[in-house]
């Protein structure tokens, strides 16, 4: 029998027989630890989703012969859905139920990785677009429902360093994400140049475009496979019974609450100068990568260096919420900030082999930066938690805006190195953010010191 009602938004109290210092320092409460890893599964699914997307865009410039600029809008087609789905998601938990949520947001998820097959035989970059559109959107879906879950899982006072644990497996997707794209879709890539490929009748063009682009279905349709087998599992899992009563309420009263909390709204812009750092960064390392280390001849082996940049991203992820056992998560954010501003204008100003190492350094810096964006933003705000990280979510859309804007200065300067001033500047905002939310938590008394 299926149960659909769960528990999804409100701290767990501590009962009369547990000590309540004890049980306000628990990352997890009791009973929770099968929803929890549940929930953590789609965290690695919309991990590899977004980093497939990244190494999409140098393939379809060579297997399409676009600009950087023009195939850069696959990541606008892919975040442009957080943008437009995070609040309809809330909506949908809101009226059914957690449960359902996850499961619709798997259906859609799959659903648009099957789309890319006749998008693949129309030959056609518009329908790609539109199935990444409607493959971003399942992700929406879940990230939107996953994340206040997830903080909702034991006391406020670890809700941050709970968010982190979960996103500590997001990097492990990340990584089956890259592997796929580079083994499955990047090697496949014909080595012919764009020289050679213009000299070609219009039916060799046509076949071996077809070949490539069946490369893109075949990864896809792997995703796709790994979330419905995902959907079964949880479907036919029971969950804890009991119903939210953290609600939308009215909604105007609530937004008209959070637009007074100075620390939200500030969350909510680093978010979306993060996500379109994050996404700039990895979607042009490849590109990078093959301009500045020496010996590196095509996009597999560069992407070889971004799948091993990663590897240290998920080792970081684990690391950094260790880290926030005896380092507030604010002041952590403040560090890993300063060092990835020290990295990137090394990589900017340096370049060559220095200047890839310190790209791919950089990765470890990411690490904690979006989930803790995200738990500090919440923090606080109560019931207007749903909402409040709906917006969180939709400040996405900054990797639809600034990603395009990255590629455009690669395409007017050919120098890829120039375009990370982007990233320099959107970690500074990240930096800042990280100062102002530990003095407001200062003054909020969830910092001691």
């Amino acid at each position: 029998m299926e149960v659909n009602q769960t528990i999804e938004a409100a701290p767990i109290r501590p009962t009369a027989h547990t000590d309540a210092s004890k049980d306000a320092n628990k990352i997890i409460s009791k009973g929770l630890l099968l929803p929890f890893i549940l929930i953590t599964a789609c965290f690695a699914l919309w991990g590899a989703a977004n980093n497939m997307t990244d190494l999409l865009v140098p393939a379809f410039q060579k297997v399409l012969s676009m600009t950087l600029f023009q195939s850069s809008f696959i990541q606008s087609a892919f975040y442009g859905a957080y943008f437009c789905m995070a609040l309809p998601a809330a909506y949908l938990i809101q009226k059914y139920s957690y449960k359902n949520g996850v499961l619709t947001g798997l259906t859609i998820y799959a659903i648009g990785a099957f789309l890319c097959y006749p998008a693949s035989q129309a030959m056609s970059f518009e329908f790609f677009l539109f199935a990444f559109y409607v493959f971003a959107s399942g992700c929406a879906i879940l990230e939107t429902v996953a994340a206040p879950y997830i903080m909702s899982m034991g006391p406020e006072k670890t809700a941050t360093q709970r968010i982190n644990l979960a996103q500590s497996f997001n990097p492990i997707g990340v990584l089956m994400g890259v592997f796929l794209g580079k083994e499955v879709i990047l090697k496949g890539l014909n080595s012919a140049n764009e020289t050679e490929r213009a000299a070609l009748s219009p039916e060799q063009l046509n076949t071996m475009q077809a070949q490539e682009l069946g490369n893109v279905v075949s990864a896809y349709v792997i995703v796709a496979l790994v979330a419905l087998t995902l959907a079964a599992f949880i479907f036919f899992t029971r969950f804890p019974s009991g119903k939210s009563d953290d609600k939308f309420g009215n909604l105007k009263a609530s937004f008209g609450r959070l637009k007074k909390n100075s620390k939200w709204k500030f969350a909510v812009i680093a978010q979306f100068f993060y996500v379109g750092c994050q996404v700039g960064i990895w979607t042009y390392a490849i590109r990078y990568i093959m301009d500045n280390l020496s010996g590196i001849t095509n996009e597999a082996e560069a992407g070889d260096y971004v799948f091993y940049g990663l590897c240290v991203y998920t080792c970081f992820r684990f690391i950094c919420t260790f880290l926030m056992s005896y380092i507030h998560p604010a002041r952590l954010l403040t560090i890993m900030a300063s060092l990835a501003i020290v990295l990137i204008s090394i990589a900017v100003f340096v370049g060559g082999n220095i200047g890839t190492y310190a790209l791919l350094a950089c990765f470890s810096c990411m690490s904690l930066m979006f989930p803790t964006i995200y738990g500090l933003g919440l923090t606080g705000v109560g019931e207007d938690r749903k909402l409040g990280g709906s917006f969180i979510i939709m400040a996405i859309l900054g990797g639809a805006i600034i990603v395009p804007i990255q590629g455009r200065i690669i395409d007017q300067t050919a120098n890829v190195n120039l375009s990370y001033l982007l990233p320099l500047f959107c970690f500074a905002v990240v930096l800042v953010f990280s100062l102002f939310a530990r003095k407001q938590e200062q003054a909020e008394g969830f910092v001691n010191d």
